[in-house]
């Protein structure tokens, strides 16, 4: 694998007019004048792989460049690919060669080895790109939160025991389609289960509700038990193939998975259906594939599976910061947590912070003031007087107001670029979706400023 390809433009390459190919070319010298990038996506593509073996295959400048497409565009990898095979300026852009028209499962294969870690680096060398032209200096910042959800159907307790015994079921016949075949013995229950499910749904009385859900946890439990007795058997099997062996041992991975999780549905279907405890929301499992979504209730509001995003912003739209939690915790107690990253990022403490309302808090308050926050403002006053926060009552209110617009920058995110929902499975791909989402904003902002100034 090639670090970085030739940038040099074919002669027959003609300008294009378009906005998005404007924006696309500002983004594209914006990426060239940060090679430190292409160190970073190379280094992380060639971790554990030799890198002078094998096919030459995508070279990390058009990973990065496809990957800030997809999130840029909203495309899926299937369309993706047929853009980049289509579309002249994505091509331009991409830096392909004549000869190269990536597959749908090539360019999967690329974007996702690019870790979280990977791209919160990236985010901060576009930041250092910002400092350096004088577009953003981190001493003006506003703070808000918000949730991102996973990729789930409404939880409810029947549906989650019916994903259990479905996926359990599926795995099991699988691995009686390897040869030799393994000697466990199972029933196939799916169909008794559908059917209690679908009358939970439809019941009208708590009694007829109450006696589909005792069946529906009995199927529960016998496929709990024949997933433990087909997992012992899966680990030790020796098969005719190397790829029949190595089917074996995925399959007992993924029942083993499934046996804690589908147990800990059933202990919380029981606790609460059937001894009419209330399940606090810590201990409740709300997705059988994606287990690690969280129960986010912020106010009033409805409550949401996924994510609390805490993002710190500047004053020309750009995300400085991003925090990804587990759980749900206060706004104020991350505050400070906050402020600090801004510190080790910018050598400095900002000196004005505006803050959601839900931040705001004396100790908050009295953190800002002493590491040289000159004015610590939150939407809502809670007890605090606006003097304590700002020099004077203008300029509380001129930054109350200044925080409103990161509104419109987690607005953005979610309407152009799918922050509302992540689409990647598990906790690692929502942490890399969320950061190159928040990349590509960045880099967009940037363009647009850019296109501004021309």
């Amino acid at each position: 694998m090639r670090q970085k390809c030739n940038p040099q433009m074919s002669l027959f390459t003609k300008p294009c007019s378009k906005p998005i190919a404007r924006e696309l070319e500002q983004i594209s010298k914006i990426l060239d004048e940060t090679p430190r990038l292409m160190e970073i996506v190379y280094d992380d593509l060639v971790r554990g792989k030799k890198a002078d073996t094998g096919r030459e295959g995508m070279t990390a400048e058009q990973v990065l460049r496809s990957a800030i497409l997809k999130q840029y565009r909203q495309l899926s990898y299937e369309e993706l690919s047929f853009h980049l095979d289509d579309s002249w300026a994505f091509r331009e852009f991409a830096r392909l060669e004549s000869w190269q028209h990536p597959s749908r499962s090539v360019l999967q294969e690329n974007i996702k080895s690019l870790g979280d870690g990977t791209w919160e680096a990236i985010h901060r060398e576009i930041l250092g790109y910002a400092r350096r032209k004088r577009i953003e200096t981190g001493r003006k910042v506003r703070i808000d939160s918000t949730v991102v959800e996973t990729d789930i159907h409404h939880p409810t307790d029947s549906t989650l025991l019916w994903d259990g015994i479905r996926a359990m079921t599926r795995w099991l016949v699988q691995g009686k389609e390897i040869k030799p075949q393994p000697g466990y013995v199972f029933c196939d229950h799916t169909r008794g289960a559908k059917k209690r499910v679908i009358i939970i749904l439809n019941a009208r009385k708590e009694k007829v509700r109450e006696g589909a859900y005792r069946d529906l946890l009995a199927y529960a439990h016998r496929v709990v038990g024949y997933a433990v007795g087909a997992i012992s058997e899966l680990e030790g099997f020796e098969g005719e193939t190397v790829m029949d062996m190595l089917t074996a041992r995925d399959l007992a991975a993924n029942l083993d998975r499934a046996v804690g999780l589908l147990r800990r549905i059933i202990d919380q279907t029981e606790r609460r259906v059937i001894r009419g405890e209330k399940v606090p929301a810590s201990e409740k499992i709300v997705s059988f594939f994606e287990d690690h979504s969280d129960i986010i209730v912020k106010g009033r509001r409805d409550t949401q599976y996924g994510h609390k995003v805490f993002l710190t912003g500047g004053p020309t739209c750009l995300i400085l910061d991003c925090m990804i939690e587990r759980g749900n915790p206060a706004d104020s107690e991350r505050y400070k947590h906050l402020l600090e990253r801004q510190a080790c990022m910018y050598g400095r403490m900002p000196l004005k912070v505006s803050a959601d309302g839900g931040f705001a808090s004396r100790d908050n308050l009295a953190f800002a003031r002493g590491n040289n926050v000159r004015d610590a403002v939150f939407a809502k006053r809670r007890g605090l007087s606006v003097l304590d926060m700002a020099k004077s009552a203008w300029v509380y209110k001129a930054l109350r107001n200044f925080r409103a617009g990161i509104e419109a920058g987690i607005s953005t995110l979610k309407r152009a670029f799918g922050l509302d929902r992540c689409t990647w499975s598990g906790w690692k791909g929502f942490k890399q979706y969320v950061w190159s989402s928040i990349v590509s904003y960045n880099l967009l902002v940037l363009a647009r400023i850019n296109l501004a100034k021309a």
